[in-house]
């Protein structure tokens, strides 16, 4: 399913660049075939707008090359901006309103920066429930990644996040439970999924909430459950989306914070994510930062060749799987959620 390069977002270049299939909208349009509009409500601070922008983009485009889609990429404009993405946002982002008017097929939701712990006291709580209101009620399916996740299963069936005793971050196996469920068709019995968050929602919570949960770690808990009715709201609490570099750059920005003073003790290694090389390579560098003072480069190009990535296959399933199912229940009028004969209840007949 190739992506629609349909305006001037600076990701579309980026990713043909990388060798993605990008394809120009005057192309798509002599093509008789179905076209997909998704949305990408991007929450992420401006620190990280573009890259999650890309990273999600990446995972739609690798889906598959059956349907032409479109991603119309969104925000909400009450979370605060620096000047630069605000103005980034105004070039290239859509208003929620007109894609409530235009309408959409599926919809992504990304994590957010939480200010408050109680994300009641957020500046996205009352904007993101409105979005999530419309969404299950006019869009054939929607993903909530990570925070998302947290605000969904708190405002829709009050189940609050709990905070972990220590942060889960790291690569983790995980297990499809419900081998027999459309969204998990083909995929490995067994996978790998990043993850990267100090709270939570535990199996207890999610069942409470007669959710269906799909994937689970015994180490990293619930990866991905669904709404009763199997499709219409999808959860994820890992990151199937990261690049095979986000880790590295997050842990290299946990080390600058301690090098500022900001965090008092020198960040732990993310879980199964380094092999024995780079960790030899990050202790030698952890003995230089603390002989120093300042801060030294950071061996981040050393470092890149030797990561293995193990979640990116079973990333793709799922979105390949969700974009496929997305695309036989959904009405050809993008305005309206399902086709004629699917009851909302049930989209993927899952019951009868």
């Amino acid at each position: 399913m190739p992506l629609i390069a349909h305006n001037k977002l600076p990701s579309f270049a980026r990713l043909a660049d990388e060798g993605y299939t990008i394809l120009q909208e005057g192309r798509a349009i002599t093509q008789d075939i179905r076209e997909l509009h998704i949305g990408l409500l991007n929450m992420m601070p401006d620190s990280a707008l573009q890259a999650t922008e890309r990273q999600f983009l990446r995972l739609i485009g690798e889906s598959n090359k059956i349907a032409q889609i479109y991603v119309h990429p969104f925000t909400l404009p009450e979370l605060e901006r620096g000047k630069e993405t605000k103005a980034y946002i105004k070039e290239h982002y859509e208003s929620f309103e007109n894609i409530k008017k235009e309408g959409l097929d599926a919809l992504i939701i990304t994590g957010a920066n939480v200010i408050d712990p109680d994300l009641t006291k957020n500046a996205f709580w009352k904007p993101l429930q409105e979005v999530l209101d419309w969404s299950y009620n006019n869009i054939a399916s929607t993903i909530c990644s990570c925070l998302a996740t947290h605000a969904y299963m708190e405002f829709h069936n009050n189940q609050k996040r709990h905070l972990m005793k220590n942060k889960l971050w790291g690569v983790y196996k995980h297990r499809v439970l419900d081998r027999y469920h459309p969204l998990v068709k083909g995929m490995n019995t067994i996978f790998d999924v990043p993850h990267s968050r100090n709270n939570t929602i535990t199996s207890k919570q999610f069942e409470k909430a007669k959710m269906k949960i799909l994937v689970a770690g015994e180490k990293s808990g619930v990866h991905i459950a669904t709404s009763a009715d199997g499709f219409r709201i999808i959860c994820f609490q890992g990151h199937p989306e990261y690049d095979t570099v986000s880790l590295l750059k997050e842990y290299k920005r946990e080390v600058a914070l301690y090098a500022d003073g900001e965090r008092k003790k020198y960040p732990p290694f993310p879980q199964y994510y380094f092999n024995k090389d780079n960790e030899k390579i990050l202790k030698a560098y952890k003995q230089s930062v603390k002989q120093k003072k300042t801060l030294p480069s950071f061996p981040e190009e050393t470092l890149e060749p030797l990561l293995e990535n193990t979640w990116r296959d079973s990333g793709r399933a799922i979105i390949s799987n969700w974009i496929g199912l997305v695309y036989q229940i959904t009405n050809i009028d993008r305005k309206k959620q399902f086709m004629n004969d699917v009851n909302k209840d049930d989209p993927l007949g899952l019951k009868s």
